[in-house]
């Protein structure tokens, strides 16, 4: 019963036109925003902080990227690491490079370097789709590879890749610790979904979701394919590697090009497919599963064999976690396919009719 709009009525097209149309909506969003802002760094120690909160907002915004290629134009993407990769180590030479640049214009320069990188192999999807198209987007993979460790100047001459950052700050104030390293990523998050919430429901957004469920019959109406494609690669490429540029600076502080392995692409795109393909809100959901899940495995695991009485090895124990959280994965997608923002929206939908029957 609190979750009903009787009486929300809609008096122009601005109001028709809100991203959340509904105010109980609006109030939800304010307090989970208002709560992240303030409750989070008052209640959360530096271990929530350091070890799940600042890699999930990361993960979030990374999977927000990739749901926009993935999940609205259905372009299907193994890269997503080597599009972070860019993004990072973009970053990391204009901050070097360039007397006194401030973070902030720097990791979104390493965006736009990620963009252009993203337009480069996007443009095999010009010509195939499918299975083909993440082969192509694969090689992005390994290009990146080869390109960090064999391009000393990329790397500010190391050896071996491994380059570092310290001491950043924002306008004047030290990001060091873990409640102003989850403020940075927080805002940056915000930002972003907002804008990404807005741009899939534009023109550009439908031309996406139009190429996505029928490319030919899109063209036939006016949709240009390479232009939705194109533009689809560059906008998830930038939030990629903007994510990409905090993983590096906020959260490893020294990386090397194994830190964007393809394992990292494939944990993006199993946080899309979990959340919900299509859906802003199921990249949250995803990366929550992904990041927090095997925290809450590696915490209950010993737990649970010592209460059996059974002592369990640190290598069973990963081997043990792996199976368990793969088994997981298959199992929740044969469950619900669509993903938890469908359960999501399953669920909102029910209170606005409950307590009668649906």
């Amino acid at each position: 019963m609190l979750y009903r709009e009787n009486g929300q009525f809609k008096t122009s097209y601005r109001s028709d036109q809100q991203i959340f149309p509904i105010l109980q909506d609006r109030w939800a969003i304010a307090a989970i925003v208002l709560a992240a802002c303030v409750l989070v760094p008052m209640l959360a120690s530096d271990y929530m902080f350091r070890a799940i909160l600042i890699p999930f907002l990361i993960m979030a915004l990374a999977a927000l990227g990739v749901n926009i290629l993935v999940g609205y134009c259905g372009q299907i993407s193994l890269g997503s690491g080597a599009f972070m990769a860019v993004g990072a180590y973009g970053a990391y030479n204009f901050f070097v490079r360039v007397p006194d640049m401030p973070v902030i214009p720097a990791i979104l320069l390493g965006g736009v370097c990620a963009t252009l990188f993203g337009i480069v192999f996007g443009l095999p999807s010009l010509r195939v789709k499918g299975l083909y198209l993440a082969v192509a987007t694969l090689a992005a993979q390994f290009f990146s590879d080869w390109m960090f460790l064999r391009i000393k100047w990329l790397t500010n001459d190391s050896s071996s890749g491994s380059v570092s950052v310290n001491n950043l700050q924002v306008f004047g104030f030290s990001i060091d610790s873990g409640t102003g390293k989850y403020l940075f990523c927080l805002g940056f998050l915000v930002v972003m979904a907002l804008l990404a919430k807005n741009l899939v429901r534009s023109a550009i957004g439908r031309e996406w979701m139009a190429i996505r469920d029928m490319d030919v019959a899109a063209a036939v109406i006016g949709i240009r394919p390479m232009y939705a494609k194109l533009s689809a690669f560059a906008v998830s490429s930038f939030i990629v590697g903007v994510a990409g540029a905090l993983w590096a600076f906020v959260y490893l502080g020294a990386w090397e090009p194994a830190a964007f392995s393809v394992e990292l692409s494939f944990r993006l795109l199993f946080m899309v497919i979990i959340g919900g393909l299509g859906s802003i809100m199921g990249a949250f959901f995803g990366a929550a599963f992904i990041v927090v899940l095997p925290i809450f495995l590696n915490q209950f695991l010993p737990a649970f064999a010592g209460a059996l009485g059974v002592t369990i090895s640190t290598a069973g124990l990963s081997h043990a976690e792996t199976m368990i959280f793969g088994a997981l994965i298959v199992w929740f997608l044969v469950v619900e396919p669509h993903g938890l923002a469908r359960l999501w929206s399953t669920g909102k939908q029910k209170l606005r009719l409950w307590p009668f029957p649906h």
